[in-house]
């Protein structure tokens, strides 16, 4: 699926997951000032850049298998350690609200997205 390029594929990711942090943030009224939010947010960021490096994830970016799942999990597994660490909590209730919520976000985008390529290629040739 090259029709999207890697670029705004990243960035939809990106969004997936400051939505989530905002979210989270608001819900919980714990601040949404820039830096509270970068704060919750660089652990998820961080995870999300190796997702996509180690799954090379510029090569068919908008892909729901194997990128997309992949680049998901990767996010999940690397950001809490990186929140741990970071002194945050990572209690198993947060774990299941997060991985919910960032696949359905990110998978999600990947399968709206996958017809809508799918129709403007048809439309082309």
């Amino acid at each position: 699926m090259r029709s999207y390029t890697p670029v705004l594929a990243l960035a939809a990711d990106l969004l997936c997951v400051l939505v989530f942090v905002v979210v989270g943030k608001a819900d919980h009224a714990t601040g949404l000032a820039p830096a509270a939010v970068a704060a919750t947010a660089w652990p998820f960021v961080a995870a999300l850049a190796l997702g996509w490096v180690v799954t090379l994830a510029w090569r068919s970016p908008g892909r729901i298998w194997p990128t997309g799942v992949l680049v998901w999990a990767v996010t999940i597994v690397g950001a809490m350690p990186l929140r741990l660490l970071s002194g945050e909590g990572a209690p198993l209730s947060f774990v299941l609200v997060t991985s919910l919520f960032l696949a359905a976000t990110m998978l999600g985008w990947r399968a709206v997205a996958l017809p809508l390529s799918r129709r403007k290629r048809q439309k082309v040739s």
